[in-house]
């Protein structure tokens, strides 16, 4: 699959597909993940780097950078801190009220 094949979240949710309720609340109970993913992945793509690459330098087989970057897996802090720090960025979790977003 292509780069310019790949389904993003913001495609995802434009698409026709997504307007099923149940599609809807089983994007909700996932979005995270996802979109975890998609930001690993974009991150990654960015250095030029392949899945095997970013496991090399993280320590992770790269089944497993495949997996994360399709939302397959619910990641520990300690995972992403290892992917964060590979990948040159700094990991920020926060907790906010729903009302403010």
């Amino acid at each position: 699959m292509s780069t310019s094949d790949r389904v993003t979240i913001a495609g995802l949710r434009a698409s026709e597909r997504f307007s099923r309720p149940e599609a809807q609340e089983a994007y909700e109970q996932t979005r995270l993940r996802f979109e975890l993913g998609e930001a690993v992945r974009l991150r990654r793509e960015e250095l030029g780097w392949s899945q095997a690459e970013l496991g090399r330098r993280c320590g992770m087989p790269q089944s497993s950078i495949a997996r994360f970057e399709h939302g397959g897996t619910q990641p520990t802090l300690t995972t992403l801190e290892r992917l964060a720090d590979a990948l040159g960025l700094v990991l920020n979790v926060r907790l906010e009220s729903p009302n403010a977003a």
